[in-house]
């Protein structure tokens, strides 16, 4: 594979650690802050496809690549992405579904069916159960996500609730099949 070069000087991306400042799914881009400083640097949603996602969470941590075009700083690639810290419980604890019962769950393959993040909810479908899983835009957000789009592949851990099965993980496909 090709090391991806900057544009303006020709020498190999820079390896930067950052937060995400926000990122909209409609739009197609959002901004990194670097930890180190500096302007805010580009993130297109190509790089986040290149990735296995078509969202990530504000104030997510991201390790990127960094390349300076002549239009300024932008992700090149994306390494890693850390969910944001200090969140409020998610929905499935709240519920009273405990992590290490949880982590014992196998992931299953799903897709969304429908997400609007303005109202904080959706549903996806689990290969081979008829049933809709509702998904929480907290479950989202503990996992680095922020909005995924209809068709969308992920991975889910699903928990039976009082009102039905219900995402307790989401994880990008691509992530999942990439640990095997």
């Amino acid at each position: 594979m090709f090391e991806k070069q900057d544009t303006v000087t020709g020498a190999p991306a820079e390896t930067v650690q950052g937060l995400v400042k926000w990122f909209d799914p409609a739009k197609g881009f959002g901004f990194v802050v670097a930890d180190n400083g500096g302007p805010d640097i580009l993130l297109h949603v190509n790089v986040l496809r290149s990735f296995g996602q078509s969202s990530v969470a504000d104030g997510a941590r991201v390790e990127i690549k960094v390349q300076q075009t002549d239009r300024g700083a932008q992700v090149a690639q994306l390494l890693s992405i850390t969910p944001p810290a200090n969140l409020p419980p998610v929905v499935i604890e709240r519920a009273g579904f405990d992590a290490d019962t949880l982590s014992q769950t196998d992931l299953k393959p799903a897709r969304v069916k429908w997400f609007d993040k303005t109202k904080g909810f959706g549903f996806a479908n689990v290969f081979g159960c008829y049933e809709d899983v509702f998904l929480h835009i907290d479950v989202l957000r503990q996992s680095g996500l922020a909005d995924p789009q209809s068709g969308e592949a992920l991975a889910m851990r699903v928990v039976n609730g009082e009102r039905g099965y219900l995402a307790a993980e989401v994880r990008a496909w691509e992530a999942v099949v990439g640990e095997e």
